[in-house]
């Protein structure tokens, strides 16, 4: 059977250690001014400054450099992970707000997340598992990220230490297998909370 296409960003599954994910995540702010479409599930790296309550501000990652972590909450104040004016709208708008934005974030860099592959060309295989790749941004659905992994074709998985992702393997469940839209466990190799800037893919 094929794997179904349901892409929704980064999901945090577990930590190194084995451990369930425990839920916990730390309250950054995104600047009023900041015009990007932010989601569930997007890969986040620090803005450089901090809100006026010293809370500090995010934007969207790119494939490339450190990430500061994952959004697994977005809300109009800190205290709470909702849009109170709509609340059938779980992603920040990619506009201007008249108000800062708030996010919770997976910042642990120990934490290992679930990402669905692409469909281009050639689909990662089983040899390329402990090796390093990059993210895709795609575009957001309705409610969660667009994030992808990319295919063998979209990017040739290598020991290269600054390479952003490591592939842990598939994740295991009766509905996955190697192919298009697989769901990979991976963790990120380069983290602003990490040590280095990386490590070499085995």
């Amino acid at each position: 059977m094929a794997n179904a296409n349901r892409p929704s960003g980064f999901s945090p599954v577990r930590y190194l250690n084995g451990a369930a994910w425990n839920g916990q995540a730390n309250v950054y702010s995104i600047a009023a001014a900041y015009a990007t479409e932010l989601a569930i599930g997007d890969p986040v790296i620090s803005a450089g400054s901090a809100s006026a309550s010293g809370l500090p501000t995010i934007a969207l990652a790119a494939a490339t450099g450190a990430v500061r972590g994952v959004i697994v909450g977005l809300g109009r104040t800190p205290n709470l992970m909702g849009n109170y004016a709509n609340l059938d709208t779980t992603k920040r708008p990619a506009a201007a707000q008249s108000a800062d934005w708030f996010a919770m974030v997976v910042d642990d860099p120990a934490v290992i997340f679930e990402i669905q592959e692409e469909s281009n060309g050639t689909a990662l295989a089983a040899t390329e598992v402990g090796l390093n790749t990059i993210p895709l941004l795609g575009a957001a659905g309705t409610y969660l990220s667009g994030w992808l992994l990319r295919s063998a074709t979209g990017a040739t998985p290598a020991t290269t230490a600054t390479l952003q992702l490591r592939l842990l393997g598939l994740s295991q469940k009766q509905d996955n297998a190697f192919g298009a839209y697989a769901k990979w466990l991976v963790k990120f190799n380069v983290h602003e909370l990490g040590t280095g800037t990386g490590a070499a893919g085995v």
